[in-house]
């Protein structure tokens, strides 16, 4: 699997990556070949992968390294496992899809893309999970590693299909752009559920609820459920995206900012604050060093996912970096013609 080029620049979506030029285009010499990841990122470690992102979007040039990674099947293989009572990672190494179980059936966030769509696939059916009983598909936004995978899971399953109509546009654009290259996917005509901010959707016994959060694109919507640990339940949030890689001037960094700013006050609520962040890229959060202490954590102990500060410094750091990217865009975009 060749990833394209062009689309090479979307995959900086890193929390780090928010003040560099990470839209710049990887040049056609560093095109990448799949081939076997190299020792240093087996298993997924999160300050390897998040600096190697770094070096990306401050360069624009895709380390070797990160590239044999990202196209090898092997490497991003992961087990699918239960984070939570009615919540299960189905997701790859550098890109999450997670699973939430209802009374009604379940639902998916996000689809992978190319063949890591087939192995999302596997990892529903590994959880005895028949795709076909999906109920609903919500869908972040519209780059190809997260809703790449639509059109290939929507001929098994009779699930509505849930975004925003910008965000689905969003979509059908990146896909056109890429027909005609090794690394083509496509976007169905429409979606089957248009959602816009504050909308909620009830499937069974559990709500979610829908945000506009412009930033990372324009299309962007965050997803908030109430998830089950035991005789607790905490507000999670699956934020739509958090990287500045795909911005077209200061109004959309205006816009990112006031979203981190909406995500900081549902961290600060004091009826339903939200508490965990399932994040779709887990190198940003260190979510693969915290799911492996799932394995080992006794009754009573704290959940290692549940960590409102955590999530607070992260949009801390993500704010000050919008900042800094906020003050290039506006020179840039005051600068005089030549």
């Amino acid at each position: 699997m060749i990833i394209l080029n062009r689309l090479l620049a979307l995959l900086a979506a890193s929390s780090l990556i928010v003040g560099c030029a990470a839209h710049a285009q990887t040049p056609a010499s560093l095109a990448v070949t799949p081939n076997t990841a190299t020792s240093s990122l087996s298993g997924c470690p999160s300050a390897t992968i998040d600096k190697l992102f770094n070096d990306f979007g401050r360069t624009g040039k895709m380390p070797p390294e990160l590239g044999r990674w990202l196209n090898d099947t092997q490497a991003q293989t992961i087990e699918p496992y239960q984070a939570f009572d009615n919540v299960y990672n189905v997701g790859i190494c550098w890109v999450s899809a997670w699973l939430i179980k209802t009374s009604d059936g379940p639902v998916l966030i996000d689809t992978l893309y190319g063949a890591y769509t087939d192995r999302l696939i596997e990892n529903i059916k590994k959880l005895g999970v028949n795709p076909a009983d999906l109920k609903m598909v919500l869908l972040t936004h519209g780059h190809f590693d997260h809703v790449g995978g639509v059109a290939k899971l929507r001929a098994l399953t009779n699930a509505k299909f849930v975004m925003t109509q910008e965000g689905w546009s969003e979509a059908q654009a990146d896909a056109k752009a890429s027909q005609g290259k090794p690394d083509a996917w496509t976007m169905p005509a429409a979606a089957d559920v248009l959602v816009k901010d504050g909308d909620v959707l009830t499937v069974g016994d559990t709500r979610f609820y829908a945000y506009a959060t412009p930033g990372h694109t324009w299309g962007t919507t965050s997803y908030a459920v109430d998830v089950k640990d035991g005789e607790k339940t905490y507000r999670a949030i699956t934020i739509g995206g958090l990287g500045l890689n795909a911005i077209d001037g200061p109004q959309q960094v205006e816009a990112y900012i006031h979203s981190i700013d909406r995500f900081k006050a549902m961290v600060s609520d004091t009826k339903n604050p939200v508490a965990v962040h399932l994040t779709m890229h887990p190198f940003s959060t260190g979510l693969s060093e915290a799911k492996e202490l799932l394995k080992t954590r006794k009754p009573g102990e704290p959940h290692p996912l549940v960590d409102p500060a955590g999530l607070n410094q992260q949009l801390d750091a993500l704010r000050a970096g919008a900042v800094e990217r906020l003050a290039v865009e506006k020179a840039t975009a005051n600068r005089p013609a030549p």
